[in-house]
């Protein structure tokens, strides 16, 4: 009995026994399996985090890729803008190349090589030609005003020896000084930067600019054209028939410079160029016998101009002075209603001599203006201040070029503008 009981407690301590093991193996397998379902979960988190990010790349690049096509698209379009904008801008360029080939062909083919072959915006042009002059004034000027922080004795000693270096005169430059002595004491001004507007100033009233007027437009005019040999002066007379004839106004020119040999000849290649009829008589002819004839045409064409060429003998004053005289008696007796001018052809780079000729001619003949040449080819354009001022003759043309159209009428703002800057 004890035996079986016994027996019966060892089945049972090996039924405990057995189910704590089986317990523990399965405690020790949960471990394993959450472990397992764990790194699954985990795997499972990591991929979509993954995906996820990948997603989020995939739609920063599409967006990249996005903003780059629009930038592209927009310099495209851009491109395509700019590259029209400038075909536009060719095509307007060979279009005003056609207008100026036509226009050119309107002209004669015997022009002057070098003649412009149509008006342009002279100002643009003055500006340029006085580039010299302006170099040699407003540039120094302002280099002068520079040096100084006040306004003495020295600084305008200075601005005495840059006038008469761009050949305004010793007369005239000491006019000028003195007058901006006087205004600089009044205005009580010590500023050294305005003293180039006073200058400015001084000289536009020394100059007096109710003298400029521009050549005469009435009908009938006669224009008596005088100066020495070299000047310009046969130049200037075609030019200003060419304008004349494109005012509508009809024209007719003397050529009463009998001395000069070849003269008549350049004088009628340019009546031939402008289309303008020319009186003439064989050389050596007296030339009131060819302005009594071209009065005597003009009279009966109704010409609105008859524009006079005259010899240029500054050498011989005394025949100079009988030749005009006798011109103008006949002027005189048979044409007495047409308004008269006597324009005077000074070259602008002879600069004082310019003015000693002016003073010449001036003894000899009533000068009532002046045409002055080649002054887009000087840094001695001061001579114009000094021309009017001191002689107190209108400056009526202004040559700036070879151009047919470059020669316009004085205009004194602009003239001191380019000059001074």
């Amino acid at each position: 009995m004890f035996n079986w009981f016994k027996k019966k407690n060892k089945e049972k301590e090996s039924l405990i026994k057995e189910d704590t093991i089986n317990n523990k193996e399965e405690n020790e397998q949960i471990p394993e399996e959450n472990s397992k379902v764990n790194e699954e979960i985990f795997s499972e988190a990591n991929t979509l985090l993954d995906e996820e990010k990948n997603l989020d790349l995939t739609e920063e690049i599409d967006n990249k890729e996005n903003i780059e096509e629009d930038r592209l698209e927009k310099t495209s379009n851009n491109s395509v803008e700019v590259k029209e904008e400038i075909e536009e801008n060719f095509n307007t360029e060979e279009i005003k190349e056609e207008i100026e080939v036509e226009n050119s062909s309107e002209l004669d083919n015997d022009e002057a090589p070098n003649e412009d072959k149509g008006k342009v915006n002279f100002f643009k042009k003055l500006m340029s030609g006085l580039d010299k002059t302006r170099k040699e004034v407003g540039i120094k000027i302002n280099t002068v005003m520079g040096n100084y922080v006040k306004i003495d004795d020295d600084m305008l000693e200075d601005l005495e020896d840059i006038l008469i270096s761009a050949d305004v005169g010793m007369d005239t430059t000491m006019k000028l000084i003195d007058n901006l002595r006087e205004t600089i004491i009044k205005e009580k001004i010590n500023d050294p930067s305005k003293v180039k507007d006073i200058l400015k100033s001084e000289t536009k009233k020394l100059m007096n600019e109710e003298l400029n007027k521009g050549i005469s437009d009435i009908s009938p005019s006669i224009i008596l054209v005088v100066g020495v040999n070299g000047v310009g002066k046969t130049t200037t007379i075609g030019k200003l028939a060419k304008r004349y004839k494109d005012e509508g106004k009809s024209v007719l020119i003397a050529a009463a410079d009998t001395f000069r040999a070849a003269a008549i000849d350049q004088l009628k290649e340019w009546g031939s160029r402008v289309n303008v009829d020319v009186i003439s008589h064989s050389e050596g002819q007296d030339p009131a016998a060819v302005v009594f004839d071209a009065i005597t045409a003009a009279k009966s064409r109704n010409a609105d101009i008859l524009i006079v060429d005259t010899a240029g003998r500054l050498h011989n004053k005394a025949n100079l002075m009988k030749e005009l005289e006798k011109i103008n008696r006949i002027i005189d007796k048979k044409y007495p209603e047409a308004y008269r001018e006597t324009l005077l052809v000074l070259d602008a780079t002879t600069g004082q001599n310019a003015m000693n000729q002016a003073k010449t001619f001036k003894e000899a003949v009533n000068i009532t203006g002046i045409a002055l040449t080649k002054l887009d080819g000087t840094a001695k354009g001061g001579v114009v201040i000094a021309l009017q001022s001191e002689l107190q003759i209108p400056i009526k043309l202004v040559g700036v070029g070879e151009g047919i159209y470059d020669l316009q009428d004085f205009n004194l703002d602009n003239f001191l503008q380019g000059i001074f800057g």
